[in-house]
């Protein structure tokens, strides 16, 4: 069993930050790619930011220079850093970890999501 906590979601001001936290525990073996997708009402679920075991990110385009993904293995969580948050960031997210378990099984977990609301 794996089981992933998100934490840091919540309402702020357009230009505001936040850092999103997705902690697992469980049986895990290794995790390999880590990702923040979201999902706005009405939209389909987007890939927003990934990060490799070896630390190599890619980010969506809508993104890239406000947001920042990082990692830290010892503790299996994956954090986004928001900053000069649109109203348009405003969204469920969600982690996405890539992971092998004990049982040397590979399999996708995916985060419960947060709510990330950004207005005046």
């Amino acid at each position: 069993q794996v089981q992933l906590v998100e934490s840091g979601g919540g309402l702020v001001q357009p230009g505001g930050s936040l850092r999103l936290s997705c902690a697992a525990s469980g049986s895990i073996f290794s995790i390999y790619y880590m990702d923040w997708y979201r999902q706005a009402p009405g939209k389909e679920r987007e890939l927003v930011a990934g990060i490799t075991s070896d630390s190599r990110r890619n980010y969506a385009d809508s993104v890239k220079g406000r947001f920042t993904i990082s990692r830290d293995n010892a503790k299996n969580t994956v954090y986004l850093q928001m900053n000069s948050l649109k109203p348009e960031d405003t969204a469920v997210y969600y982690c996405k970890l890539d992971l092998s378990t004990l049982a040397r099984m590979r399999i996708d977990y995916w985060g419960q999501g947060i709510q990330v609301t950004v207005s005046s």
